[in-house]
């Protein structure tokens, strides 16, 4: 699914570019620590493959990881990656293109990472699901931080 008309009346080139760039990974099968469009990704799969849309090459090796996202020593291992890439959001209400990190309760790390298309709705990849663009729901009330991806310098 590509942006409609509509949805471009109010969105910037770079949310467009974003959106356009992450829509492409709809109906793409859960696979943990893949990053294959149309063949398998699991949440920062996606987020991965759009980053490389959006600017060619990713900004560091991905270690491998835990499904557990370091839950069990708690540590903040997806966090600090977002804070070492993206431009933290605060004050205003999520937009089309935000990264969002999600908690599954307040005392845990951060383990799921979903990009926003527009305020009420998200594209992400989790277990047992293709890519998908669903409403927030009950996702709403679980969102630990927003970010923005850093638009590209012109030279």
């Amino acid at each position: 699914m590509t942006v409609m008309p509509s949805d471009i009346e109010c969105m910037s080139a770079w949310q467009t570019r974003i959106l356009n760039a992450a829509r492409v990974w709809i109906g793409t099968p859960y696979l943990h620590q893949a990053s294959l469009c149309g063949v398998g990704c699991d949440c920062l799969g996606l987020v991965r493959g759009v980053w490389r849309s959006l600017y060619g090459v990713e900004p560091e090796t991905v270690p491998h990881y835990t499904a557990d996202w370091g839950e069990a020593e708690g540590d903040e291992v997806l966090l600090a990656a977002a804070l070492r890439h993206f431009i933290p959001v605060e004050g205003r209400i999520t937009q089309a293109g935000d990264v969002l990190l999600f908690r599954w309760q307040a005392d845990s790390p951060a383990k799921h990472i979903g990009i926003a298309t527009s305020a009420q709705t998200m594209i992400h990849a989790h277990a047992g699901a293709t890519v998908c663009e669903v409403p927030f729901g009950v996702w709403s009330r679980k969102i630990a931080a927003r970010f923005s991806f850093p638009e590209p310098v012109s030279p």
